[in-house]
Formats: C-alpha cells, structure tokens, sequence
C-alpha cells in the first residue's frame, strides 16, 4: 500500500469546507502538507463556519501540516486573483491545485432558465479557468493541477444540460493545459467522479438516484475518500509521467 507524503507542499483545494473538496483537503493535511482551505463567504456564513470546523478539526490531529481558510468567489476573476496574490505572500507560491468548486442546478433544457444556465457555467467552468489561469502563474515547477470534472461530462445524463456542459469543458481544459504546461515539468489531470456521497445528492429526486444505483456495478454509491485517494495520487510524485488524462472514479459505471 502507498502511503503518500506531502510535508512542505503547498496545496489549494477550492470548495473545500465541505464534501469532497473536504474529503480532498483533509488527505492532503494528514499527509502533512500546509493546505489552503478555500470556501465562498456566502451571505448566511454557512461556508465559512464549515471551513472553521473542518480547519479546527484537522490541527488537533496529530501529524497534520498547517490550514489556512481563506475565501474567494470563483467566478470573480479580480478575487480569484487576490487570493492567489495572498497564497504568493504567505507561503511564496503553490505546490499543488485542486479545482473542486463546483454547484448543481438541474432542470430539463425547456424549464432550465438562463440565471441556472450561468450560475452552473460561471462556477463549474468559468471559475476552474480563473483558478488555473492565476493559479499557475505561482504554481512551481514541477507541480500538479488536479480538476474535479464528472462523469456527466463524458456521457451526460437528462436534466444536466449546465453541468455536463461545464463539466465537459473542464475536461477539455485539462487535455489543453496538460500540454501548455508540460515544459515545465507541471501534470494536468481531471477526475470523473461517479455518484458520491455528499450533500449535492440532496438535490437529485429519490427516484433518479435510484437508476443511478442500479447501473454501477460495485453496488454502492461512491464516498468522497474514494475520490480524494485518486487525487492524492495523481498529485503525488509517483503520477509524474502521467497528465491530459480523465480518471473516472464511478465503482465501474464507466
């Protein structure tokens, strides 16, 4: 078994108060590097007190490198580009980047309004490339980027015209930036999760969630360690001759 160290990297993980993007971020502490909790200050502070919780958790375990919650709207460029500036002054560049923040907004393309077209759009996609675009330019060499796409960018299911849309551009960056990035000895890859185990599938009708169940092979839904795993490797030292590549993590569904 592969036990991955991290000690003086320095890792960003966007979305990270809750669900994976937490499951993400708390690998990468124990694993002792010095982790950026990033989350959006939404208006009823739910965000931020989750990434309070979740940082006070993780440093009164042993072994755990050093949390720093700090937020930013992905989808804002200029604060996007703050906090990257902030990441620069503090620790003096990025090791490794993992972009998470994501939201749903499911609808059928007849019902779906264009306020849920471009919400999804503008997080999903819009604010993967803002974090990517400023987030390289302090990324060191030899680092990793990791993308959170979706298996619905792949195949795409009813109801998801938004997401599997951003998703699928993710995926499309990913294989783009791989190949920009490669003279500097940076890896590019994105993960495909299946059906996990958050709070988003609060959001999916029991009935559809049902479907899902049915068609993966492994007989359970996913959890959002068994994605934060495939991202510890791909982030890890031992992946560094792999990049533009999609890893589906969906207990066989694809």
């Amino acid at each position: 078994m592969i036990t991955f160290h991290f000690p003086g990297r320095v890792v960003l993980v966007t979305g990270s108060s809750r669900g994976i993007g937490a499951a993400v971020l708390s690998g990468f502490a124990r694993a002792g590097a010095t982790c950026v909790l990033h989350y959006w200050d939404d208006p009823g502070g739910a965000n931020r007190a989750d990434a309070d919780t979740l940082a006070a958790h993780l440093q009164s375990l042993p072994g755990v490198g050093p949390i720093h919650p700090l937020p930013a709207d992905v989808r804002d460029s200029g604060q996007v580009e703050g906090l990257m500036r902030q990441v620069k002054d503090q620790f003096g560049g990025l090791d490794i980047l993992v972009n998470n923040a994501g939201i749903i907004r499911d609808r059928t393309l007849k019902k779906m309004t264009l306020d849920e077209w471009h919400a999804v759009i503008q997080t999903n996609l819009d604010g993967v490339f803002h974090c990517c675009k400023y987030g390289t330019e302090i990324l060191r060499d030899g680092g990793r980027v990791v993308n959170i796409a979706s298996v619905a960018g792949l195949v795409g299911f009813h109801g998801q015209a938004n997401y599997a849309a951003a998703k699928a551009g993710v995926i499309g960056l990913t294989r783009v930036l791989a190949k920009e990035l490669a003279r500097r000895q940076i890896t590019v890859n994105a993960i495909a999760p299946g059906v996990i185990q958050t709070p988003m599938l609060g959001e999916v009708k029991p009935e559809v969630m049902s479907e899902y169940l049915k068609q993966i092979p492994a007989g359970r839904l996913g959890k959002p360690d068994d994605v934060a795993n495939a991202v510890l490797f791909l982030a890890s030292e031992e992946s560094s001759y792999i990049s533009g590549q999609v890893l589906p993590v969906t207990g066989g569904w694809v």
